[in-house]
């Protein structure tokens, strides 16, 4: 069983990798203009849903690993919760401005305040998302006396 759950959190980590991308997309959108921009917009608001989704897996996933694979230490889980919270959160705000840039454009008005904003967003998950990796890549472990 536990092998099984260390794969589907694997593939959950591959799913997630779209916010690694997430800003250099957002960043392209600045270089389409009217549909293109929507069409793209659009995307990511579905890229970004199936990454929650993936989210949730990790959330499953990762709780049953740590339940079972170790002793972590607390500071370490609670590091590695509130990471993972920070993702959730600004992934799910990120959702309104990609909305927001598909309905702007739709109705003929500036997109860029909205597409300004989820770039910012995008590069803080960027991050957050690369030291979460570095922390379950080396893991903080109870020592043992």
């Amino acid at each position: 069983m536990l092998d099984i759950m260390l794969l589907l959190h694997v593939i959950g980590t591959g799913g997630m990798g779209f916010y690694l991308l997430l800003p250099f997309l957002v960043g392209r959108t600045t270089q389409l203009t009217g549909e293109g921009q929507a069409g793209l917009a659009e995307g990511l608001v579905l890229g970004n849903r199936i990454a929650q989704y993936f989210l949730i897996l990790q959330l499953l996933t990762g709780g049953y690993l740590i339940s079972q694979a170790g002793e972590y230490t607390v500071a370490w889980m609670i590091i590695v919760i509130v990471l993972f919270l920070a993702i959730a959160a600004l992934g799910g705000i990120m959702t309104k401005p990609l909305k927001g840039i598909v309905s702007s454009i739709r109705s003929g008005k500036s997109a860029a305040e909205m597409i300004k904003r989820v770039r910012t967003m995008s590069l803080i998950v960027l991050v957050i998302y690369l030291v979460i990796l570095y922390f379950m890549q080396y893991p903080m472990y109870k020592q043992v006396v």
